[in-house]
């Protein structure tokens, strides 16, 4: 998947910052980006349009950023709920860890970070988006550790459980000799 066409909306906590945002992010031509003010200008937007990425602010004024996730996530009038959602912060508590996890937030950024690291984090969601939150699944979150069961190492045939060499080519005392060329 490429990241031609996708678009971005930011909801941040002050107009300047989502103007430095929104201009860095434009830089990249495959990316729409769609700055908002307020909550009920994205919501009004986001009933009719489809987004593929939400970034959004924890410390601006009005409705918590998870609880504005959860209510895009909860609300099928939305186009699109199960969008990928990067979020920025001063500072990372316990509280808000759990908050991001049950809202879903993908990704967490403390600020001050750099427009172009934020613009990095995107291009990296929108180009390997594992499917999450797949309807029917019953969770959708970032704290995925352990989700894959895996089989314990199998040793070589052809090597020693101790072994700190890995063989390369086979033994070639191991084979018969061959007849020598006269």
């Amino acid at each position: 998947m490429t990241a031609a066409g996708k678009t971005i909306a930011i909801l941040a906590a002050n107009p300047a910052l989502n103007a430095v945002l929104t201009m860095v992010l434009a830089g990249d031509s495959r990316l729409r980006v769609r700055p908002f003010d307020s909550e009920a200008e994205l919501f009004a937007y986001m009933r009719i349009v489809p987004l593929d990425m939400l970034v959004v602010d924890f410390d601006r004024d009005g409705r918590p950023a998870y609880e504005l996730v959860e209510a895009i996530r909860l609300d099928p009038s939305m186009v699109s709920r199960e969008l990928p959602v990067i979020a920025l912060t001063r500072a990372i508590t316990p509280p808000m860890r759990q908050q991001t996890i049950s809202a879903s937030i993908d990704e967490v950024v403390v600020k001050p970070m750099s427009p172009r690291h934020l613009l990095q984090r995107i291009q990296a969601r929108l180009l390997k988006r594992p499917i999450v939150g797949v309807p029917g699944s019953g969770y959708r979150g970032p704290d995925r550790r352990n989700r894959i069961s895996m089989r314990a190492p199998q040793p070589h045939p052809n090597r020693r459980v101790t072994d700190n060499v890995v063989q390369l080519f086979p033994d070639r005392r191991a084979r018969p000799e061959m007849e020598p060329l006269v």
